[in-house]
């Protein structure tokens, strides 16, 4: 198990602001973590397909970096709802100090909510867009 203290407050910072890239996975699960390198991956993968197809949308080229983003929306709701003892049970188990989450953590999923939900309307409506109008609108 872990030997040190993993701070909800602070994986759920790291989820929603840097999530896109892999960061809360690789304070909760170190360096080897298969996903964590994928988030990380997702943003060279998008630079990798604007550069071989730079007349494609820009929904098309950067669509590995965007569904990174809405998983990272998803864990940073997952990783702040988890209750306290449940938080401590799994991450917080061979150490002193227990969580003690306070307002920080509500004001972040209020955060997310907003983010995530603009990020996956604009993805559904550009989605539409290109695909009825091929991209008439933008």
């Amino acid at each position: 198990m872990n030997s040190s203290f993993k701070s909800k407050s602070l994986a759920t910072v790291l989820a929603l602001a840097l999530g896109g890239a892999g960061l809360h996975r690789f304070y909760l699960h170190g360096m080897k973590d298969r996903w964590g390198w994928l988030h990380a991956a997702s943003l060279p993968a998008s630079a990798l397909l604007y550069a071989l197809h730079p007349d494609w949308p820009l929904l098309a080229y950067a669509s590995p970096a965007v569904i990174s983003l809405l998983v990272a929306s998803i864990a940073t709701f997952l990783i702040g709802l988890t209750p306290d003892e449940q938080w401590d049970e799994k991450y917080n188990a061979d150490v002193e100090q227990k969580t003690d989450s306070q307002w920080p953590i509500p004001l972040m999923m209020v955060l997310n909510l907003f983010y995530g939900a603009t990020l996956l309307l604009t993805v559904i409506a550009r989605a539409f867009d290109l695909m009825l109008t091929g991209g008439a609108y933008g």
